[in-house]
């Protein structure tokens, strides 16, 4: 009876044994490691050149242009090419100078243009004081001084309105005239009283009277005289302001 149940027992462990070994997974082959792949020569492409001008939006670079650039249509500068140059003097020869530019003044006024603004002087009497030391030597005059008695009518050196009336401690009883053009203006300095009606804004006639000589200001009691000077006016027309001429030619003095 024992040997029955032992050979039970083995047939029964030989039967599990069996049926392990044909239902137990089997393990799957490893795959073959894939060969290394060969390295990948990269090549470089370089892009062409661009020249300047090629394109509408590329910007003005230096670059060597290839050899077809020379068809390629250059953009448009935006610098306006320099004018022509005037060929050169042969050797040996010199250029004509180039001719002076007249003063404003003698463009707009040929001598003996104005009035003598003093009654009864003449061209002959004048004294060219412009330019002369004042002060000391500090100041140079800018205008001429025309010596009359005290009281000799003052007139009006050309057409122009009245611009300013003007009291000052230098000029004393002051008057400022434009020319038509307000180009120029005349200034009338030291005068002893102003002629009755005269106002600023009117229109004064070549030869009217206007006032009479005095010595106002800085002038000295002794020796009455008109100062007057003419100026070119700046782009402001300010009647204090402007460039002063030399009024002597422009009244016959020569």
């Amino acid at each position: 009876m024992k040997s029955l149940l032992l050979f039970l027992a083995g047939l029964l462990l030989g039967a599990n044994v069996v049926y392990f070994l044909l239902v137990r997974p089997r393990p799957l082959p490893e795959p073959e490691a894939a060969p290394a792949p060969a390295a990948m020569a990269i090549t470089k492409v370089e892009a062409p050149a661009q020249t300047a001008g090629s394109h509408p939006l590329s910007p003005a670079v230096a670059t060597t242009p290839p050899a077809s650039a020379a068809t390629t249509r250059p953009m448009p500068s935006t610098n306006p090419a320099p004018p022509p140059q005037a060929p050169a003097a042969p050797a040996g020869t010199t250029s004509p100078a180039a001719p002076a530019t007249a003063p404003p003044a003698a463009a707009a006024h040929a001598p003996g243009h104005l009035l003598i603004p003093v009654a009864g002087v003449a061209a002959n009497q004048l004294q060219d004081t412009f330019g002369d030391g004042r002060g000391g030597g500090e100041r140079a005059h800018e205008a001429l001084d025309i010596m009359a008695p005290r009281g000799t009518p003052v007139l009006a050196a050309s057409d122009g309105k009245l611009e300013k009336l003007f009291t000052s401690v230098p000029g004393g009883l002051t008057i400022y005239q434009f020319d038509p053009t307000r180009t120029y203006a005349y200034y009338y300095a030291h005068l002893d009283r102003y002629a009755p009606g005269i106002a600023e804004g009117s229109q004064l006639k070549r030869g009217e009277l206007i006032g009479y000589v005095g010595s106002t200001g800085n002038a000295s009691e002794d020796a009455p005289h008109l100062h007057f000077a003419v100026f070119v006016l700046g782009p402001e027309k300010r009647w204090w302001q402007g460039t002063a001429i030399d009024p002597y030619p422009l009244l016959g003095g020569r």
